[in-house]
């Protein structure tokens, strides 16, 4: 799938934002911790992916309430559901001056189409001259996403036999309705079972 940026301008994709609050001091020390080794965009790219990916956990996973948006906010209390992760791995690769922005999936909410569909929420990043798609949701069984530069290994490939899709879309922002879910919310774990929208 040929990924489409929907700005031509690269400077969207490094842009600070209400959600993306990459001026927030705790983003800025965490960031700069994480990577004061590295050497290489993609090794920036690489140790930030897999800090989002594993120690900040995935809502459903640990069974927690708390609903987080803004990066700042999922970086403080250590979890989120996908359209919150993203967020931050997308404050801390611009911050580090690496254009990122977000990418959706249409995926069934089972393991099959029984209960329809929802929106995931991934990122995507331009390195080395490319745009390729990562996804920090956070791994478990069944579920293995990992850093590469070749070819995409995804949370969730998708399954054209249940109409699953890949947006090949890359917002700047956040999509308005993954946001307005994160806000008319409480309960992270009432969103995922009941909350998720089915469409952009």
């Amino acid at each position: 799938m040929k990924l489409k940026p929907i700005s031509n301008n690269i400077n969207d994709y490094l842009k600070f934002s209400y959600y993306i609050d990459l001026d927030n001091q705790d983003i800025i020390s965490k960031t700069n911790q994480l990577t004061l080794d590295c050497h290489s965009d993609v090794e920036i790219a690489k140790k930030l992916y897999y800090f989002v990916r594993d120690d900040i956990k995935h809502s459903w996973d640990i069974k927690a309430t708390r609903v987080t948006a803004k990066a700042s906010d999922v970086l403080k209390y250590g979890t989120g559901i996908c359209y919150a992760k993203s967020n931050l791995l997308c404050a801390m690769l611009r911050l580090k001056n690496i254009p990122t922005g977000i990418c959706y999936q249409r995926l069934t909410l089972l393991d099959d189409d029984s209960q329809g569909y929802v929106i995931h929420a991934l990122n995507g990043i331009y390195i080395n001259n490319n745009w390729i798609r990562l996804d920090a949701r956070g791994n478990k069984e069944g579920i293995n996403a990992e850093f590469s530069m070749d070819c995409e290994k995804l949370a969730f490939p998708i399954r054209s036999n249940y109409d699953e899709l890949d947006y090949p879309y890359i917002y700047y922002e956040p999509h308005p309705t993954t946001m307005k879910t994160l806000e008319n919310n409480s309960n992270a774990l009432h969103i995922y079972l009941h909350g998720l929208p089915s469409e952009l």
